[in-house]
């Protein structure tokens, strides 16, 4: 396992990197893309931080644990650590959002700032513009309320099966909604169904719960874990799994089918725990001069902020006329027509305005706020 001087695992920036660049990559190629990589994107994350945080709760648990205090103490510091890092960029993003009017801010201010934003979309059935993205965090947010009592109150000898009836529950819960919500007479659902399907925290309890286990292997089975994570190949088994998901889903008529509806996540979890168990090992050859590149280890070091404000730099179904980037293609193309139109040259233009945003949000808001966490370190 390579880490730096902080403990931190080199390769797991550059996993960061490869999961919001997925997310990037489906939202500028819209136009012509029918591969869910936002979602491949969006579950290798959702690993990543059941992963992460089992990890860190698991180690505080053994320091806290039987200790005159230590539930409070180990809570306390998790909240605290989690808040610095979450929650400053997103308020000042909603605040912005707000004071801009930017729709639907205004009228659904409450579910964003409650981090309610996947309830309302599953409520309603619909998506909410270009706010839309903001669901996985809302996940992300609900499954940090109760994961610190579940790794604290239950025997670390008990918690695999805890977390392997959470994974189940979650497939079996996407079945239920898939076969309850079915057209009569098709083997199929609305966009509505699969929606509820998709952005329901319950929904996404398998990939958190494989992302426990793998922190659950990492400390306490460790000869299993090196065992298991030591080759690349069923990192390659992974993504052939998902490609084969993928190939039936497209293979049948209508797009909110079986596959996609109930098994697309799992087996996208299944992949991304492959490939992070795999880089907490440490990649060897191309596949580690990639992850631990200065520029994939970079963005993937700024990879929140450039998921929290890709789609208001540019969204294909919300940005108006008069949005600046929407003016700037219009002032490029007076002068060279020629480029308009060109999804690769648009994408180019999104993606280093994105960054450039996501780096100043960075290092004169993020980074320095970021180091608080230091005072409250496990």
């Amino acid at each position: 396992m390579r880490t730096n001087s902080e403990g931190h695992i080199i390769q797991l920036d550059g996993v960061r990197f490869i999961a919001v660049g997925l997310v990037l990559l489906d939202h500028l190629i819209v136009e012509i893309n029918i591969i869910p990589f936002g979602a491949l994107g969006v579950t290798i994350f959702f690993v990543l931080s059941g992963f992460l945080i089992s990890r860190i709760l698991l180690k505080s648990k053994e320091k806290t644990y039987g200790t005159p205090g230590g539930f409070k103490k180990y809570l306390r510091k998790f909240l605290i650590r989690r808040t610095i890092r979450i929650f400053p960029v997103y308020y000042l993003i909603i605040a912005l959002l707000f004071i801009f009017n930017v729709p639907p801010v205004r009228d659904n201010l409450a579910w964003l700032a409650l981090y309610g934003t996947n309830i309302y979309i599953a409520l309603h059935k619909t998506w909410m513009g270009s706010v839309d993205h903001l669901w996985s965090l809302a996940v992300e947010e609900q499954v940090y309320l109760f994961f610190p009592f579940l790794i604290f109150f239950i025997p670390k000898n008990r918690l695999v099966p805890v977390l392997g009836l959470m994974g189940v529950f979650s497939i079996l819960l996407r079945a239920y909604i898939f076969y309850s919500g079915r057209i009569p007479g098709t083997n199929f659902v609305t966009m509505g169904e699969w929606t509820v399907a998709y952005v329901s925290t319950p929904t996404c309890f398998d990939s958190f719960a494989l992302g426990g286990l793998m922190a659950w292997m990492q400390l306490y089975k460790n000869e299993l874990f090196v065992k298991f994570f030591d080759k690349s190949w069923p990192v390659l088994l992974g993504l052939l799994g998902w490609v084969l998901v993928q190939w039936w889903a497209k293979s049948l008529a209508q797009p909110f089918n079986f596959p996609y509806v109930v098994l697309d996540r799992t087996m996208s979890s299944i992949f991304g725990f492959m490939l992070i168990g795999r880089s907490v090992m440490g990649f060897r050859g191309w596949m580690a001069a990639f992850l631990e590149n200065p520029v994939c280890i970079y963005l993937g070091r700024i990879s929140y902020g450039l998921y929290l404000y890709h789609n208001f730099v540019y969204n294909h179904f919300h940005s108006g006329p008069m949005h600046p980037t929407v003016r700037l293609f219009r002032k490029i193309y007076q002068y060279v027509p020629v480029l308009e139109g060109n999804i690769a040259f648009e994408a180019t233009v999104v993606v280093a305005l994105t960054v450039l945003v996501a780096s100043v949000s960075w290092h004169f808001f993020e980074k320095p706020i970021n180091a608080l966490k230091d005072k409250y370190a496990y």
